[in-house]
Parts: C-alpha cells; structure tokens; sequence
C-alpha cells in the first residue's frame, strides 16, 4: 500500500525542525561557495521545458538559500552565476540570462530584506565581458550596499578561477616590474592580496549541486582548504533540508588544514 502523501510530506516537515535545530547547534561555516549546478537539466528532464523555464526557478532558488544562510547565521555566501565558458552557449541563452541577473541585482539592492540584515552585495570576474545594463545594475547593487558587513553576498560573473590567479600574476609582476616590490617578497599572503576575493575569508564549505563532481574552474585558489560537497539534487529542486544535510556533513568531519 503506498504511503499518503500528506504522511510524507509531513515526516520531512518534522525531520527538518530536527535537523535544523541539530545544526544550529553546531559550528556553522562563516563562508559557503555554491556551483549552482542543474539549471538546464531540470527545465529539460523535470518540466520538459526550454532552458529559460530552468533559470528562472534557479534564480527563485538563489533568493531562497540567501535566506536559508541569514537565518543559520553564514557571514558569507558566494555564488557561482555565470562562468567564462557559459559565453560559448546559445546567444538567447546568454543576453536572457543577463537580463534576468540585471533585473535581480536591482530587486536585491531595493529589497527591504537586504537593508534590515545590512547585506553586502557584491560580484567578482570580468566585468569587460558583460553588457551596459548588466554593469549599471552591478553598480547600483554594490552603491547601495558598500556600507554594510553583517552579511556579504558574493555572484562570480564572467568568472574563472585560472584568470583570477592570471590577474593576480599579472598585478605583482608589475610591481615587480616598476620596481615597487623584489621578486623574494612574493608570497601566498601578497597572492592573496591580489585575488578578487582577497577581503573575504576563504570558503569553508564549497557545495555543487546536480550530481556532477568537479570544480569547474570556481575559486580555485580560494578553495585550497575548503570542505567540499556534492549533492544530486538539481539546483532548481535544491531543498532547505538538502541545504542542512550539506551543513551538518561540513560539521562532522574534522578540518587539518595539512596539519
């Protein structure tokens, strides 16, 4: 006999509160990175729709788990949105899904939400790469935001890992070049220094969603250290229990950190 739904539904309900007061309780990760993984799959395997219907509910997901992260207590949420190698997509594709994230940045930096939990926003890649409006809405969330530190919401845009450390090389031999630095001074804290995210603390926990295991090029200097999770969930089907069983896995294992 199958088991009623509403049984079910209300079985999750129940273990969710538990798992959510179990991880509250545990030491939560100051800095989450997320490979937002899943988008196209979903519309096409789960909705038998075009791509679209896929990244519009992945952007709904985004709003969700911003919150999930305020409310667990997360300093840092960085998100991988659009990479270098998303540009080689279907041309529809791509000038939708930077409208779509031009629209959202300027919801977020109006959002009453962002104000009262004084969220910072900010986006990290190559911004040469990206259209006016996108780079206007860009502007605009980060002008509205740049006072505030409770919380710091990151979006890689037009970002990859490689070209992070290649503008970081790029920058200290410079000042090699002119002079303002010797080749002995380089070390892993002026790399640091020189990275996109150097004023944020590294992830602690990297999570990818549908299935795939890899980094894909996503803060590959940054993530030296990081707890890494996989989860099969495609990101638009991602749940807040899903989400606290990727927390309560980075609370059981034992961080060494090479020691």
């Amino acid at each position: 006999m199958a088991i009623p739904r509403i049984v079910t539904d209300k079985a999750y309900a129940t273990y969710e509160v538990q798992l959510e007061k179990q991880v509250k309780e545990g030491d939560i990760p100051g800095h989450i990175a997320i490979i937002m993984d899943g988008n196209r799959r979903y519309a096409k395997e789960v909705l038998n729709a075009e791509p679209i219907e896929g990244h519009k509910l992945g952007r709904d997901k985004l709003e969700e788990v911003l919150h999930w992260c305020l409310n667990l207590g997360v300093k840092h949420l960085t998100v991988y949105a659009f990479s270098t190698e998303n540009f080689s997509r279907e041309q529809d594709e791509i000038i939708y899904i930077m409208d779509m994230m031009a629209k959202s940045l300027r919801e977020l930096a109006d959002d009453e939400e962002v104000h009262k939990h004084r969220v910072k926003v900010r986006i990290i890649g190559d911004k040469d790469m990206l259209p006016d409006d996108l780079l206007e809405s860009i502007q605009y969330a980060e002008e509205m935001t740049k006072d505030y530190d409770n919380f710091v919401f990151t979006m890689a845009v037009a970002y990859g890992g490689r070209q992070d450390i290649v503008n970081a090389v790029r920058e200290i031999a410079s000042k090699v070049k002119n002079g303002e630095i010797d080749i002995d001074d380089i070390n892993e804290s002026m790399i640091d220094s020189c990275i996109s995210t150097n004023d944020m603390p590294d992830p602690d926990l990297i999570l990818r969603t549908s299935g795939e295991v890899r980094i894909s090029n996503f803060l590959l200097w940054q993530m030296a250290y990081s707890e890494l999770y996989f989860s099969d969930v495609y990101w638009p089907g991602f749940r807040y229990i899903d989400f606290l069983r990727a927390v309560r896995t980075y609370q059981q294992r034992k961080r060494r950190f090479g020691k």
